[in-house]
Formats: C-alpha cells, sequence, structure tokens
C-alpha cells in the first residue's frame, strides 16, 4: 500500500511539472436556443408545399459559432429528413419544402448551438397509411 501511494505521489508531481495536469483555457461558447414560432399545432402542411420556418430571433448573441440546421420529427425522434441547411439562425427564418412523407403528426427541430422543436403539426403526404 505504501509503495502504491509512493509510486502515485511520484507520477503526479512529475505531470505536475510538465504541465499534463493543467486543463486547456476554457473558451465562451453561446448557446443559443430560440423558439420555434411557426409552424404551431393546428397547422396542415402538403406535401410539395413551401413554407417558411420561423423562429424568435429577438436577442441573438454576439457571435454564433455554428450554422444551423432543420430536421423533422415524427413523435419523441428526430428523422433523418433534413429540411434546411447551413443558414443564419439570426435571420429569424428559412424557407423550406414539405417533403413527401406518410401523412402524420410531425415538429421539425431548429438546430444551431442547441436543438428545440416546434409543436406539432400535420402533414398530409403523398403516401398515405
Amino acid at each position: 500500500m505504501l509503495f502504491t501511494q509512493v509510486i502515485f505521489t511520484s507520477l503526479l508531481a512529475a505531470l505536475t511539472q510538465t504541465g499534463l495536469t493543467s486543463a486547456a483555457p476554457v473558451e465562451s461558447r453561446d448557446v443559443y436556443s430560440p423558439p420555434v414560432l411557426y409552424p404551431r399545432a393546428g397547422i396542415v402542411w402538403y406535401s410539395g408545399q413551401r413554407h417558411n420556418v420561423t423562429w424568435d430571433n429577438s436577442n441573438p448573441p454576439k457571435s454564433i459559432s455554428n450554422r444551423a440546421f432543420i430536421l423533422l420529427r415524427s413523435g419523441n425522434y428526430e428523422t433523418p429528413v433534413v429540411l434546411a441547411h447551413d443558414f443564419d439562425l439570426r435571420a429569424g427564418r428559412v424557407e423550406v419544402t414539405v417533403p413527401d412523407v406518410i401523412t402524420g403528426n410531425f415538429s421539425v427541430v431548429l438546430f444551431g448551438d442547441s436543438g428545440n422543436w416546434s409543436e406539432d403539426f400535420t402533414i398530409e403526404g403523398v403516401i398515405t397509411d
């Protein structure tokens, strides 16, 4: 036991002298998660239509490090359907084309530094149950 403590203490002292125990400086990161305003509950989209997904952009941080993207969500899961990508979160809106999906309830997920999603709405798809 004493031998283990001596080895651990020696190793810790060596690491301290080399600087390997010091953490990298923490950079300030902006987390921006604006609420999605549209689509909202009661809205019906139809496959092939174009709509503006909108969000509250009234209070953005000075710097947003990530470009944004929007996914379609079904139930508790994000689908692999990308509705828009590489746009500026400060814009407050982006136009999307409604995909060909099975008719059902969906939401959109707005990703930038953080993900948040809209209320559930309906897509009347070209494919039905």
